[in-house]
């Protein structure tokens, strides 16, 4: 009917892991399938999430002999302001899996920390639009979920409105870091979002996802997807 505006919902599916060792070897077995060749002519990009909940499965696909899809592309859902060789970097922690995968450096997408933090963010948002505008799009999107509900490094209702029509904002972490972070604005363009979850104090904060609260930062950062997933293992 003209003139009536017809509001879609995000649907979640939710899959729950009874180890964290069932955990790591499903994602590593979904991440892999996302970065090895195959006959597809491009290659969907793949972004990985930080925290310490994805590295058992970086490091067990860093460990196979992996022969990546000849336009694959890597990109990170966000990064600490902080050189690119602290331990506190996501790019610092995915290295044995970049590594392993030998990308040349045009295809890895890095906040770039050794900029102004300003500058950084700019860069960052620079390169996630080309990303945009080339063949492939983005397919696996990994994100985390924080005990205080962020994701990605949005942490806040003002994180999200200081987002809007942006691809990549600067952030001042709760914590006392900067970072830089991807937003919902990007991951409206992200094929197969995937929060994967595990870790002590998250009960709330998973459970607030499955409710799809609003309140919660990150339910209120993938509105703008179609359909998201949840991997989830909880002691």
């Amino acid at each position: 009917m003209a003139g009536v505006i017809i509001q879609t919902m995000t649907t979640l599916t939710t899959r729950r892991f009874a180890t964290r060792a069932e955990l790591d070897a499903a994602l590593a077995e979904r991440l892999g399938r996302c970065l090895v060749a195959d006959s597809t002519a491009s290659a969907a990009a793949v972004m990985l999430s930080g925290g310490t909940t994805p590295l058992p499965a970086y490091r067990a696909l860093a460990e196979r002999r992996i022969i990546p899809a000849a336009q694959l592309r890597v990109l990170f859902s966000d990064d600490r302001y902080v050189p690119a060789t602290s331990p506190a970097s996501n790019y610092h922690q995915s290295q044995p899996l970049l590594l392993a995968l030998a990308l040349p450096p045009g295809r890895v997408l890095r906040v770039r920390t050794e900029l102004p933090l300003p500058a950084a963010a700019a860069d960052y948002a620079a390169q996630l639009d080309a990303l945009l505008k080339a063949p492939g799009g983005v397919g696996l999107g990994l994100l985390g979920l924080g005990a205080d509900g962020h994701t990605a490094s949005l942490f806040s209702a003002a994180d999200l409105e200081r987002a809007r029509g942006q691809l990549a904002i600067a952030v001042q972490r709760p914590d006392g870091m900067s970072g830089i972070s991807v937003t919902p604005r990007f991951l409206a363009q992200v094929r197969e979002p995937l929060f994967v979850v595990a870790g002590a104090g998250k009960d709330d904060a998973i459970r607030r996802l499955i409710a799809r609260d609003l309140g919660l930062t990150a339910w209120a950062a993938v509105q703008e997807c179609a359909a998201v997933e949840l991997w989830v293992q909880q002691d």
